[in-house]
């Protein structure tokens, strides 16, 4: 790789904040740094099917979703084999006539599909485009080399992803028990009752009224603290 590609590849990784920011940063770099390319996108498959997460300025929408709604283009292929596919001339192109004819009504003559190595994911690739017949030819071995780069990326912002949301549900338990815990403690000091008979309380009354038991205990707790702030005044 480059110094010039991991330096590129790494301000956009310092300066992201999160996966979509990220991979926005990314398809509008690799246009820069890949010579012919003229737009980018990122295509993955989530819930059984493939999307495209992200797409450099310029792109046209329909390039990548002709191909889903198709099951049949150069992206399309590289995502579900985890092979390159090179389109050098899709005025020439046969393997894929309904996706090549929009293709080329946008003014793209030439693709090039490079599978990502993206965990926990069944299929995806970045996409280069050009304007002009065999324009990314001397380009991929740069789009390659930025792709190995770009699926480390992506994977290191997926686990920072995962980790964030890991400590997001631990700190959403830790302020449920704490505000059931509160209004066990009311329940408790209201009816002189044990901890156990409070919290089966309010169990019921949660069940009773259809809402969670979270927000039941909340309720309790946000109106006695307005009660005692009336009564502080």
């Amino acid at each position: 790789m480059t110094s010039e590609i991991r330096d590129t590849l790494d301000h956009a990784i310092a300066r992201s904040q999160g996966l979509d920011t990220l991979l926005r940063d990314l398809t509008d770099r690799a246009v820069g740094q890949v010579p012919g390319a003229v737009a980018c996108s990122v295509t993955v498959r989530r819930a059984d099917r493939l999307m495209t997460l992200a797409g450099s300025s310029g792109l046209p929408s329909g390039l990548d979703l002709r191909q889903y709604e198709n099951g049949s283009g150069p992206c399309v292929d590289a995502a579900e084999t985890e092979s390159p596919r090179y389109a050098p001339d899709l005025a020439t192109e046969t393997r894929w006539p309904a996706y090549t004819e929009y293709a080329l009504a946008t003014g793209v003559r030439c693709v090039l599909a490079l599978p990502l190595a993206v965990e926990g994911e069944t299929g995806a690739a970045l996409n280069f485009y050009g304007l002009e017949p065999d324009s990314l030819a001397e380009g991929r071995e740069a789009a390659r080399t930025f792709a190995e780069r770009a699926a480390d990326a992506v994977n290191e912002a997926l686990r920072l992803e995962r980790r964030q949301a890991s400590a997001a549900d631990v700190r959403t338990a830790l302020l449920s028990r704490s505000v059931i815990d509160q209004a066990v403690g009311m329940l408790m000091a209201r009816e002189r009752i044990d901890a156990h008979r409070a919290l089966e309380r309010l169990r019921r009354a949660s069940q009773h009224r259809n809402v969670k038991l979270r927000d039941l205990c909340g309720e309790l707790v946000a109106r006695a603290s307005g009660g005692a702030s009336h009564g502080r005044q």
